[in-house]
C-alpha cells in the first residue's frame, strides 16, 4: 500500500507564559497508506488536534520528519505548504467552518477557485459532489438555512473539490446529534470506499473510531495502535 502521509518523531510544545512550555506531542509517530480510513482517539487536552494540525501543513513541528506522498515537507516555504494544502489535503471541521455569506454551491467552489480552476469546471463539479453527499437540493441555500447534518455534508463536499490524496477531519461529529453523526461516519466511509480517498478522523467518539479500518490512540504525546475499544 502507498504511503500518502508520514510523520517520525514529531514534538510539539507550546509556551503558557514565564518560560514555562508544555508539551503536546512527543515524539509521535504515524503512518497512513493510501485509501486507508483511519481514527485517532483521545480525550480532550491529549494533543489530536495538535497532530492534526501539523498533519495538515497547519502548524510546524519542533522537530521530526514529516512526509506528504513521499515528499519531506519540513523547512518548505509558506507558499509551497499552501500549494500542498491546497492540492493535495482536505479539511473537515467541527463547527463547519463554510462561509455563511455563500452559498452551499459557492462554498464549495472556493477551494476550486484558489486552485485557479475556470467557471464552467467549478460549478459543474461542486453540483456533482453536492450530489455525492446527498444534498444537491440545497446546492442555493446558505449555511444559515442548514441543519448541522447538512452543513457537514458540505464541508465533506467542499474537502473534495480539488481532489485531495487525504482528508482530514478534526470532530466531525462533535456539534451533531446521534442520528446526524451516524449519516456523516457513514458518508465518509461510503466516500473513501468509492473514491480510495484517505481519511483521518479526530474523535473522542468511541462509536465513531469504531466504525474506522484501523484505530490509533494519543496518549502521552505518542500514538498507539488500538486492537479493541
Amino acid at each position: 500500500m502507498r504511503t500518502v502521509l508520514k510523520a517520525l518523531g514529531i514534538y510539539k510544545s507550546y509556551p503558557m507564559g514565564k518560560g514555562i512550555m508544555v508539551p503536546a506531542l512527543r515524539g509521535a509517530d504515524i503512518e497512513i497508506g493510501r485509501g486507508e480510513f483511519v481514527g485517532i482517539i483521545g480525550p480532550s487536552g491529549s494533543g489530536k488536534t495538535t497532530l492534526l494540525n501539523i498533519l495538515g501543513l497547519l502548524d510546524t513541528p519542533d522537530s521530526g520528519e514529516l512526509y506528504v506522498e513521499g515528499r519531506n515537507v519540513i523547512g518548505l516555504s509558506d507558499d509551497e505548504l499552501s500549494e500542498i494544502r491546497l492540492r493535495k489535503i482536505g479539511f473537515v471541521f467541527q463547527h463547519y467552518n463554510l462561509i455563511p455569506i455563500l452559498t452551499a454551491l459557492e462554498n464549495v467552489e472556493l477551494p476550486m477557485i484558489l486552485a485557479g480552476k475556470p467557471l464552467t469546471e467549478r460549478i459543474k463539479r461542486a453540483g456533482k459532489l453536492l450530489e455525492m453527499v446527498g444534498i444537491a437540493d440545497m446546492a442555493s441555500h446558505k449555511p444559515s438555512e442548514m441543519s448541522g447534518g447538512q452543513q457537514q455534508r458540505v464541508a465533506i463536499a467542499r474537502a473534495l473539490a480539488n481532489e485531495p490524496s487525504i482528508v482530514l477531519a478534526d470532530e466531525p461529529t462533535g456539534n451533531l446529534d446521534t442520528k446526524a453523526s451516524g449519516e456523516i461516519v457513514k458518508l465518509m466511509k461510503n466516500l473513501n470506499r468509492k473514491k480510495k480517498t484517505t481519511f483521518v478522523v479526530v474523535t473522542h467518539d468511541v462509536e465513531v473510531a469504531r466504525e474506522t479500518d484501523r484505530v490509533l490512540r494519543i496518549r502521552d504525546g505518542k500514538l498507539y495502535e488500538v486492537k479493541e475499544i
